[in-house]
């Protein structure tokens, strides 16, 4: 099976193989959004550090080193890689969106400048890279990456980063309402759990984006 066949939905079960992918570099741009310190600290709780686990081990063994490779591979081509991170601009978090201030796990209060607010090590901008801060789940509506990539000329987006449920599916959907033609890389991605993951792959999967492995997208793009 490979990204043709692979993380359909009940949609698209029966439908037709897409075409081959056309992902020229100059039209084409990765963008890694919120691998960022706060979601890799070790947690106070014992029970929610032992829940976590599996996330963790993903984040460190696969989604990391895989995305750190795969931007290496395009810088060496020149072509763009982009970065979001989610922080508030204000130190009492009064610019976040309603999203960010409800109580529960999604309650986010992360001050631009806070250690817990960057991105971590392996995967930090190198200089002159672009960054946009966002205080939404989705890198689009949030900062102003419409209107950058626009100017660019990018047409192709290959998203990596976390989290697959939440900020990856948020920006698809954003950037597929903006015609972009979305890439979404399953080993770069990760959800809380690898269900939770799967899941929303398939639901995003052909109506907003394609989903394939970074080997696939290596050969696809001869990187």
């Amino acid at each position: 099976m490979n990204w043709k066949t692979a993380h359909r939905s009940f949609y698209y079960e029966t439908a037709p193989d897409p075409e081959d992918l056309q992902l020229p570099a100059a039209q084409t741009a990765m963008l890694s959004i919120d691998v960022q310190n706060t979601y890799l600290l070790p947690r106070d709780d014992p029970l929610q550090q032992a829940r976590w686990a599996p996330f963790q081990r993903r984040m460190r063994e696969t989604v990391i080193p895989t995305t750190q490779s795969l931007q290496q591979a395009f810088r060496s081509k020149g072509i763009d890689v982009i970065h979001a991170r989610i922080a508030c601009l204000l130190e009492d978090g009064r610019d976040r969106s309603l999203s960010q201030k409800k109580p529960g796990w999604n309650y986010l209060l992360l001050p631009k400048d806070s250690v817990d607010a960057q991105i971590v090590c392996e995967l930090a901008p190198k200089p002159g890279e672009i960054v946009v801060t966002k205080t939404t789940d989705s890198a689009l509506t949030g900062t102003n990456l419409r209107l950058i990539l626009a100017n660019m000329g990018i047409r192709n987006v290959v998203l990596t980063g976390i989290f697959t449920d939440q900020c990856i599916s948020s920006t698809v959907r954003s950037l597929a309402d903006e015609s972009f033609n979305v890439i979404v890389v399953e080993d770069c991605c990760a959800a809380a759990t690898d269900e939770l993951h799967r899941r929303e792959l398939e639901i995003i999967n052909m109506i907003y984006c394609h989903v394939v492995s970074c080997a696939e997208l290596r050969d696809i793009m001869q990187l």
